[in-house]
C-alpha cells in the first residue's frame, strides 16, 4: 500500500491510497462515505489491478476548503483526475457510488481519452426535472442539519433513511461501519459539498445528447428498491450506446 496526497491545480490537497499493480482502477465514494468505503473491494481487485481510493475535498485527510465555490460537480471531476496524475495513470478504470457515480459518469463524458470504461452505481437521484426543486430543498436542509446538529447527531438519522435501511437489514455490521463513517465526517465539508457538488449539479436530463454520443463502455448498477435513481438508471441505459 502507498499513501500520498495529490494536489490540485487550486492547491487542495487530496489523500488517496494505492495497492497492487497493473491497469488502474479509480473508486471514488458517494456524500456518506469516504475512502474506506471502498476496502472491501480492494482486496480482490488489487490482485489484478492497481487500485486507487481517495477522499474527495471536504474529506479528512483530504483538505477542507472554507470557500464555498471550491465545491462543485465539475471540480470534483477535476480532482479525480488530479488523483489519476497523480498515481501516473495516463487512462483508468473508474467506479463510482452515488455521489461518485454521478463523477464516474461525467469523468467517462467529459474525458473519454482518460477512461477505458465505467462503473456507474446507484446514481440518479434528484436527477428527473420533476423532482429537481424537492431535491435542491432536500439537499439544503441536509447542509444545514450538518452545521447545526453536527455529524454525529445526523448519522443517527441520515443513516438509516429510506435509501439505507436495506443496507442495514441485509448487513448491519457494514451499515453500523457505514454509519460511523458518515459520523466522522467534517460538517463544514460536508455542508459544502452538499451544497456545491449535490445541490447544484447539472441536470443529467438536459446531457442526454451528449450521453448519446459517448463511446467509453458504461456498467449501470441499480439497486431494486433505490427508487430515487432508478427512472433516471434507465434512462441512461437507453441513452449512452455502449
Amino acid at each position: 500500500m502507498t499513501v500520498a496526497f495529490a494536489t490540485t491545480d487550486d492547491g487542495v490537497r487530496l489523500y488517496y491510497e494505492t495497492y497492487g499493480d497493473g491497469a488502474t482502477l479509480l473508486f471514488i465514494h458517494e456524500f456518506a462515505g469516504d475512502h474506506r468505503t471502498w476496502h472491501p473491494q480492494v482486496r480482490p481487485f488489487a490482485r489484478r489491478y492497481q487500485v486507487v481510493i481517495y477522499d474527495a475535498r471536504g474529506y479528512p485527510p483530504s483538505d477542507v476548503p472554507a470557500d464555498p465555490a471550491a465545491y462543485g460537480q465539475y471540480r470534483a471531476v477535476d480532482d479525480a483526475l488530479a488523483v489519476l496524475d497523480a498515481v501516473g495513470a495516463r487512462r483508468a478504470h473508474v467506479a463510482g457510488n452515488s455521489m461518485g457515480g454521478f463523477t464516474a459518469l461525467h469523468l467517462a463524458r467529459l474525458h473519454p481519452d482518460r477512461i477505458s470504461a465505467a462503473v456507474v452505481s446507484g446514481c440518479g437521484y434528484g436527477a428527473h426535472p420533476d423532482v429537481s426543486e424537492r431535491f435542491r430543498a432536500e439537499s439544503e436542509t441536509i447542509a444545514t442539519a450538518f452545521e447545526t446538529e453536527g455529524s454525529q447527531r445526523m448519522s443517527v438519522w441520515y443513516g438509516v433513511g429510506p435509501a439505507r435501511v436495506q443496507y442495514q437489514a441485509k448487513d448491519p455490521y457494514g451499515h453500523a461501519e457505514h454509519v460511523q463513517v458518515l459520523a466522522e465526517h467534517d460538517p463544514i465539508g460536508a455542508a459544502l459539498t452538499m451544497r456545491g457538488v449535490q445541490k447544484e449539479r447539472p441536470s443529467l436530463y438536459a446531457l442526454r445528447d451528449e450521453f448519446a454520443a459517448m463511446d467509453v463502455p458504461v456498467l449501470i448498477i441499480a439497486g431494486d428498491e433505490d427508487d430515487g435513481a432508478l427512472e433516471t438508471d434507465l434512462m441512461l441505459k437507453r441513452t449512452i450506446p455502449r
